[in-house]
């Protein structure tokens, strides 16, 4: 939706309750003012000489639309325009002529978009090119989370209309996006106004650290229609903030947390002291916070490398699981295969935790998916969990599912990886004498092909 049309709709909405508008913008830093084909700006700098219109765009647009969020008396919406650039010195499009070409097209998307249907196929598009950069291994996969798995966890947990949901890692904001489309499609006719504007007001929280990323997240909501992201930038396991203008009337504890946060950093004594068990772990630090920020009856569906579930040998390892286990009921864990990541830039084994804040965990329900073939030309897909979600209900046992009880757990030090009893193994049972029978009369063939290809060059 164009800014004038969102200007118009906000406008309109004012109106009708009686409510002073303010505009977000001024001209002429408008999109009808410089942007729109027919804009009085834009025309007076296509009237003028060569760089005119790259010195306004560099020099004047974008200062003024950075400079927005810190302003003292700026709205909501000002302060979002402002961090979402927050990360921008100046556009990378090479000649004017291409600039003036993909503003007009742009133009047109937003003309046929006034009804906002264009949004969502917008927003895949831009988490496309997320995606893309993931694929290049560069900084992309260090934040994007493989779309099936996020869609994997938020139909899991289930969000619902007036539950609130958080990320304190959100990178661009896969796991908020795909929830604000799960409780958008729980919405019937006989949705209330106040619960369609609770849901881009008052649902998506989210913590990001990374300066180039921050922005990302906030433009991926926007183009979502969530129209007042709560996301907080800064150092989530430390509380630094670099800035937190969106993080107003924000809950201490939330109905849900979704979230694949960072594995494999180190923390430093800063971060560790606001932890009950210390450790340079980020993925250790990351789940007490978790656990910390989820309402008693709260649910939580989170990723984590497998060193998390294994690892027995670091006192905080162990401590941080048995006092998952003690404040939460960890009702399932799902064993991911090798590759699943490696899309995203990320090569490490993981899995996902399933639990809920209140009753201690007495037995956990494990689906075992580790044996499945993928890679970069061969993507975890959303078929493979078909059987699961079948099982989920019930929790049933099958080739793939088995429980662990809490006593065994217990038994193994807190050693939560996923070893299936149920996996077939193909044992060889041939005899060495056999053995070397085959391999025998393998190389035998092998003799004879290539004694044949010798003929058939030598004449």
């Amino acid at each position: 939706m164009s800014s004038t049309t969102r200007s118009r709709r906000a406008r309109d909405e004012a109106e009708a309750v009686g409510a002073a508008f303010r505009p977000s913008l001024q001209g002429p830093y408008r999109w009808r003012d410089w942007a729109a084909p027919n804009g009085a700006k834009r025309k007076a700098l296509e009237a003028g000489k060569l760089g005119d219109f790259f010195g306004f765009v560099n020099g004047d647009l974008i200062p003024h639309l950075k400079s927005l969020a810190q302003n003292p008396n700026a709205t909501a919406r000002q302060k979002i325009i402002g961090e979402a650039l927050s990360g921008v010195e100046k556009t990378r499009v090479d000649t004017e002529k291409n600039l003036l070409d993909v503003l007009d097209r742009v133009d047109a998307l937003n003309l046929h978009a006034a009804d906002g249907t264009h949004m969502f196929p917008l927003s895949q598009v831009y988490e496309g090119l997320l995606l893309k950069m993931g694929d290049k291994g560069n900084d992309g996969g260090q934040f994007f989370t493989p779309r099936e798995v996020i869609r994997v966890i938020v139909r899991a947990i289930d969000p619902k209309p007036g539950e609130t949901i958080y990320d304190p890692g959100c990178g661009t904001g896969g796991f908020l996006a795909e929830a604000f489309e799960h409780v958008r499609s729980h919405f019937k006719y006989d949705a209330t106004v106040e619960e369609v504007e609770a849901l881009g007001t008052k649902t998506l929280f989210g913590r990001e650290k990374e300066d180039l990323v921050y922005p990302l997240a906030l433009a991926n909501l926007m183009l979502r229609g969530v129209d007042r992201p709560h996301i907080w930038h800064g150092n989530t396991l430390t509380g630094g903030a670099t800035y937190d203008g969106l993080w107003r009337d924000v809950p201490s504890q939330f109905d849900i947390v979704m979230t694949n946060p960072p594995f494999g950093g180190k923390e430093g004594k800063e971060a560790q002291s606001a932890f009950a068990y210390k450790t340079s772990a980020t993925q250790i630090l990351f789940v007490q916070h978790v656990i910390d920020h989820l309402k008693r009856g709260g649910r939580c569906g989170m990723v984590v490398d497998e060193g998390v579930l294994f690892r027995t040998n670091e006192n905080a390892f162990v401590q941080t699981k048995r006092r998952l286990m003690d404040s939460c009921d960890l009702w399932c864990i799902v064993s991911l295969p090798a590759g699943a990541f490696v899309n995203a830039g990320a090569g490490v084994k993981t899995d996902l935790l399933f639990f809920t804040r209140g009753p201690r965990t007495e037995r956990v329900w494990y689906y075992d998916l580790s044996d499945v073939k993928v890679g970069k030309k061969l993507p975890l897909t959303l078929d493979r969990f078909e059987r699961f979600f079948e099982l989920l209900p019930t929790r049933g046992d099958s080739d793939r599912s088995w429980t662990v009880t809490r006593a065994a757990i217990e038994a193994k030090n807190y050693d939560l990886k996923a070893v299936n009893p149920n996996r077939k193994v193909q044992v060889d049972s041939r005899t060495p004498a056999e053995i070397l029978a085959a391999i025998e009369e393998r190389h035998a063939e092998v003799t004879n092909a290539l004694k044949t290809l010798r003929e058939l060059i030598g004449n």
